[in-house]
């Protein structure tokens, strides 16, 4: 009989460590959270020093069961559950839901699931960590707290289907941020100059771009100062004023942390965040191997530390000097820049075992769990290789007294790039270059001049906003997928083509929270309460002293938002429409995915109808009238009511004025009118009586 138990959390591990355990062991799965706050009510005793209510999770009783009858049966218990903050309270609740107290209890952790590591894990079991314990109680406290007292307020205004969070609602004002810095951008017009020269003995030509003047770099802002400087150009003599060579040396990528890892993933492989967190956990936790069983092949998935232990450092090290070469092996670490926000409890993503190739488990793996695993692979053996080296050549061409610049560059040592380039890497290499000599001259082809316009800054992709909310501060490796999955749930954002774009229920609920609860969306305010929680972790602040110092606020501003937003609360807007069942004018409501109108005889008639909000500007195609309209996920856009007939649409509001410059229609962006032409490009200010918030 089995004299040891030991607890993990995911029944998926139970084979994994099951195997190198032996007879004496018995492994069992709690599924995750046994106990937690009840669902019907706060759960938090206000009155009470703030004392959490944890009841057992429905649907568990069986499971903890079971588990009772191998406690009763085992001489020791050990907690395996996960080795960050999340892990130690569900080993902590365990404890009391299992009652413990009378038998020998042990905390375990292991960074992965190998056999080495869970048998070093035994040999250095220890108690539960009530710093990390109470870290994740004040998270949930706190989280409970804005979630069931602000979600009501938002109920009473929207009437249903809202939520707020404290990370949630921070990441949804990001978005609604970047939105409105793109609506209000006004594009700026430049010009690029392109010289096509010939040099001799070359077939091919040799493409410079302009610099400027021999004194100064220069941007060409207009038409009128292209053709200023091309007739300055005419017929002057094109001569290589200065050569010159050198060498840029292109350091390794850092191994994998959480973010990175969602961040790579969804620009390589097109991945959610969602989706490679439950790719890579079922790498972690262990994978049908033809020939070794059930595997672990990465290590831990939720980590912001790119430290890697000294036994991976030695085993890539000499994997990479067998196979690569000795002048492959990276000497020394690369060190990354201290940042306070970084716990540096766990190491890197990484391979478990380094000379397990992607291609050899191949077979054992989903298509999407190998190209996962693969690029984990790649990166980590990157890391732990030398930097790339180039050999560059710039080259600078005076005309008169205007500048052309060409560079080029030659990769001459591959180092860490023989298994792992990004698009950044991928330069193209101009032989033409090489070959010049300074004083050489170049005889003109031809002249190639092109318009652009500035763009704005791009839409969040749930890459960039992971990378946003890391660089800010707001939540930590273990949150970013649920608050991007969470905030896309609830239609506050819709995802189009990897963009993110806010909906209107999104910019309803962004704005009520920012007029009522300033603090809770304020990113400094977030981001200051993550040090907290760490603070709590370190052992360095108490947490109910964080929960006693946010909640008199929190009150303060639900009690004072209830109060008027009530006040400004008002009835249903009466449409222009009249119901074709029953005659009454019908009302605009909110429902869930944004306005539409119903029938005011509710529940004798329950007629409703799509709700197209006309701006009183007519379509420039077909004269009918422009309404706000939105797509299949929500996004807004102005298009021809008389679609699909007239196809015109647009993404800023269009206004009852047209372009002096082409006869076009002009937008709002911001207080600006934008030309709808974008070759155009015609701006001009708005009428400051006309500004409107669209």
């Amino acid at each position: 009989m089995a004299k040891y138990l030991v607890i993990v959390e995911s029944p998926a591990k139970v084979k994994t460590i099951k195997k190198f355990l032996g007879a004496n062991y018995e492994v069992a799965a709690s599924q995750g959270h046994v106990r937690d706050l009840p669902r019907s009510v706060l759960g938090i005793d206000v009155d009470n020093d703030f004392e959490p209510k944890y009841i057992t999770i429905r649907g568990k009783g069986d499971i903890l069961a079971n588990l009772r009858k191998e406690v009763k049966k085992a001489e020791k218990v050990y907690l395996a559950t996960d080795p960050d903050r999340e892990g130690e309270a569900i080993s902590w609740h365990l404890y009391f839901a299992l009652k413990l107290e009378n038998k020998k209890v042990y905390r375990i952790t292991f960074n992965e699931i190998t056999k080495t590591a869970v048998k070093e894990s035994l040999k250095n079991a220890r108690k539960i960590n009530m710093d990390l314990v109470d870290a994740q109680q004040a998270r949930r406290c706190l989280d409970r707290m804005v979630g069931y007292k602000i979600s009501p307020v938002l109920w009473a205004k929207v009437k249903r289907g809202l939520s707020a969070g404290r990370v949630q609602s921070v990441a949804l004002r990001i978005i609604c941020d970047r939105e409105e810095e793109i609506s209000a951008f006004i594009p700026e017009e430049y010009w690029t100059l392109d010289a096509r020269l010939s040099v001799e003995g070359e077939k091919n030509p040799l493409i410079a771009k302009y610099y400027g003047t021999v004194k100064e770099k220069q941007t060409i802002t207009s038409k009128e100062e292209m053709e200023r400087i091309k007739k300055e150009l005419a017929g002057a003599e094109y001569r290589v004023s200065a050569v010159k060579t050198g060498e840029r040396v292109k350091k390794p990528p850092l191994p994998f942390t959480t973010s990175t890892l969602q961040q790579e993933a969804s620009k390589v492989l097109n991945f959610s965040t969602q989706k490679t967190m439950r790719l890579a956990q079922q790498l972690y936790e262990g994978v049908e191997i033809k020939g070794s069983g059930t595997t672990g092949v990465i290590s831990y998935l939720r980590t912001d530390s790119t430290r890697i232990s000294e036994e991976a450092e030695t085993a890539a090290r000499a994997y990479i000097a067998e196979i690569y070469g000795e002048q492959y092996a990276a000497a020394t670490e690369q060190e990354r820049k201290t940042d306070k926000k970084i716990q540096d409890a766990h190491e890197a993503i990484r391979p478990t075992d380094i000379s397990r190739l992607p291609i050899d488990i191949k077979e054992s793996l989903s298509r999407d769990q190998f190209r996962l695993y693969q690029l984990i692979w790649k990166r980590f053996a990157a890391s732990r290789m030398t930097a790339a080296t180039y050999e560059t050549t710039s080259v600078k061409i005076d005309a008169g007294e205007h500048r052309f610049t060409v560079a080029a560059s030659k990769l001459v040592f591959d180092g860490f790039m023989s298994v792992y380039t990004q698009e950044e890497d991928k330069e193209e290499s101009n032989t033409l270059v090489r070959g010049i000599a300074q004083d050489s001259k170049l005889s003109l082809l031809s002249l190639e001049e092109k318009q652009h316009f500035t763009q704005p800054a791009p839409h969040y992709t749930e890459a960039s906003l992971v990378r946003a909310m890391e660089e800010l501060g707001i939540g930590r490796p273990s949150t970013y997928a649920p608050t991007i999955t969470t905030i896309l749930a609830r239609r506050y954002i819709v995802k189009e083509n990897k963009n993110l774009y806010v909906t209107e229920l999104g910019e309803v609920v962004n704005n009520m929270m920012k007029e009522a609860f300033p603090s809770i969306v304020d990113v400094n305010f977030t981001a200051t309460m993550e040090a907290l929680l760490d603070g709590v972790e370190e052992g360095s602040v108490k947490w109910k002293t964080v929960v006693k110092n946010f909640y008199p606020d929190l009150k303060e501003a639900v009690e004072k938002a209830e109060k008027e937003l009530e006040e400004v609360e008002i009835a249903d807007e009466l449409s222009d429409e009249f119901c074709e069942l029953c005659g009454r004018q019908m009302v605009i409501k909110y429902g869930p995915h944004g306005r539409f109108l119903a029938c005011p005889g509710f529940p004798e008639c329950r007629n409703t109808k799509p709700y197209f909000e006309k701006i009183g500007v007519a379509c420039p195609k077909c004269g009918k009238d422009i309404v706000l309209k939105k797509t299949k996920k929500g996004r807004r856009y102005y298009g021809c009511i008389d679609n699909p007939d007239c196809d015109f649409m647009v993404w800023q509001k269009p206004v009852d004025a047209k372009c002096d410059r082409c006869g076009s229609i002009m937008l709002q962006k911001g207080n600006k009118l934008v030309c709808s032409d974008e070759t155009c490009g015609f701006v001009k200010d708005m009428p400051v009586e006309k500004i409107e918030v669209s």
